[in-house]
């Protein structure tokens, strides 16, 4: 296997997407990609790899709205369906709910969308270019 095979293949899916979800280094996976909720580390402690170029912005927000409206919208008709829970009920359990996936799903989504940028070489992720 040569070297850039080797890269090629750290850099797969099957190799950052764990890592990334996890909320380690998605280059070596052993550090941790975030140093506050959702504020990346501007370098890796371990393989030096930089993470300040970014450009996650508003895509990992997106995607969790998008999912959360495939869970949650089925979730509540099937309730609805199945159950006599009054409205009132409904009301405080569907806001709570709402709020703690998107809270727990929001960070792990933020670090494969920036692994992704990594993986693909998007947005300073690519090799550096010497003339």
């Amino acid at each position: 296997m040569t070297l850039e095979t080797a890269e090629e293949t750290n850099r797969s899916f099957r190799s950052f997407l764990p890592r990334a979800l996890a909320g380690k280094c998605p280059a070596c996976g052993e550090a941790k990609l975030f140093r506050s909720f959702l504020k990346p580390v501007d370098h890796c402690p371990k393989c030096g790899e930089a993470w300040h170029h970014h450009q996650a912005d508003d895509f990992p927000p997106y995607i969790v709205i998008l999912l959360l409206g495939h869970i949650l919208v089925p979730t509540m008709y099937e309730v609805n369906t199945a159950f006599d829970v009054p409205y009132e009920w409904q009301i405080p359990i569907w806001i709570t709910l709402t709020a703690v996936l998107a809270l727990a799903m929001l960070q792990p989504v933020k670090g494969a969308v920036i692994g992704y940028q990594w993986a693909r070489r998007l947005h300073g992720f690519g090799e550096e270019v010497v003339e």
